[in-house]
C-alpha cells in the first residue's frame, strides 16, 4: 500500500511537470500570463515567476503590464530573493510612479533590506539602510497605516546598531585598548543619546580611562587620573539619578588617591633632588 502510494505520487509529480513544461514552451501569451496568475494565486511563486519572467516583454505596453512586474517582484521576495526582489520594487516605483501601489512598493522595498539586516555581529550596512529607507517611507507617506510598523522596525534596527557598536567598545577593552575603549564608549553615547543604557555607557568610559591612566608611565599619569576625575564630574550632572553613581564616585576617589600619592612622590623626589645637590 505504501508503495502504492509513492508510485501515485511521483506519476502526479511527473504530470504537474510535464504540464509546467507545456506552459513554459507555449507560444501563446495569453494562456501563459492566466498560468502565471494560477500559479501566483496558488503560492506556487517559483513557476509563477519563471513564467512571468518569460512573458514580461511581451506585455510591455499592456494596461496589464504593471501588475504582471509588480506580482513579478513579489515572487521574488515571497521566495526568500531578497536582494532581487529590492531592486524589482525600486525599478517598480521608478516605472510607474503614479500607480496606486507605489506606496506598497517602496514599502516592500524596505521589507526586502530588513530582510537582509544579519546578526549584530556582522556587518549592519543593511540594517542602516533600512532605517534611511523607512524614515523616508514614513516621510513621505505620514498618514500610512504601516508608520506604526515602520517605527517599530525602525527602533528594532537601531537597537541592533547600538548592540554592534557596544560590542565594539567592549571588545577594544577586552583587549587592553583602554583609551580606544573609552572613546568608542562616548561615541556611543553620542550616537544613540536616548539610550537607556546611557549610564552604563558613561561608566564604561571612565573605567576604561582609568585603566589607560592606571597603566601610562609616570610622567602622563596624573594628567590622565584628572580627566577621569572630569569624566566622574560629567557623569554626576548628566545622570544624576543613576544607580552607577557609586561605582562612578569609586572611580573618581581611586584617582584622587592616586594623584595624591604622584603628588606626594614629585615633592619627595623633589626634596630628595634638593638634598643630594647641597
Amino acid at each position: 500500500m505504501k508503495f502504492l502510494g509513492i508510485i501515485l505520487s511521483l506519476v502526479l509529480l511527473a504530470s504537474c511537470t510535464s504540464k509546467f513544461g507545456k506552459v513554459l514552451k507555449s507560444k501563446d501569451k495569453e494562456y501563459k500570463l492566466k498560468m502565471a496568475e494560477q500559479y501566483y494565486a496558488n503560492k506556487d511563486y517559483d513557476k509563477a515567476q519563471q513564467i512571468y519572467t518569460d512573458i514580461l516583454p511581451l506585455f510591455k505596453g499592456d494596461p496589464r503590464f504593471e501588475d504582471i512586474y509588480y506580482k513579478y517582484a513579489n515572487t521574488a521576495y515571497n521566495q526568500k530573493d531578497y536582494l532581487n526582489a529590492e531592486n524589482l520594487f525600486k525599478m517598480y516605483s521608478e516605472n510607474f510612479p503614479n500607480s496606486e501601489r507605489v506606496e506598497d512598493a517602496e514599502y516592500m522595498r524596505c521589507m526586502a533590506y530588513y530582510k537582509q539586516s544579519p546578526k549584530v555581529d556582522l556587518d549592519q550596512t543593511n540594517t542602516a539602510k533600512t532605517i534611511a529607507l523607512l524614515q523616508a517611507y514614513i516621510n513621505t507617506h505620514p498618514d500610512s497605516k504601516r508608520v506604526k510598523d515602520a517605527t517599530d522596525i525602525i527602533d528594532q534596527c537601531r537597537k541592533k546598531l547600538e548592540t554592534k557598536e557596544y560590542k565594539n567598545a567592549q571588545l577594544y577593552y577586552d583587549l587592553g585598548f583602554f583609551k580606544a575603549a573609552s572613546v568608542a564608549f562616548n561615541v556611543l553615547m553620542d550616537d544613540f543619546p536616548d539610550s537607556e543604557s546611557g549610564d552604563m555607557y558613561a561608566l564604561s568610559s571612565i573605567k576604561s580611562y582609568y585603566r589607560y591612566a592606571e597603566n601610562s608611565i609616570t610622567d602622563k599619569q596624573e594628567e590622565r587620573f584628572e580627566k577621569v576625575i572630569s569624566q566622574v564630574d560629567d557623569f554626576t550632572e548628566r545622570f544624576p539619578d543613576s544607580k552607577l553613581m557609586a561605582d562612578a564616585n569609586n572611580f573618581k576617589t581611586q584617582s584622587e588617591n592616586n594623584l595624591r600619592k604622584i603628588q606626594n612622590q614629585t615633592q619627595n623626589n623633589e626634596q630628595t633632588k634638593a638634598t643630594t645637590q647641597r
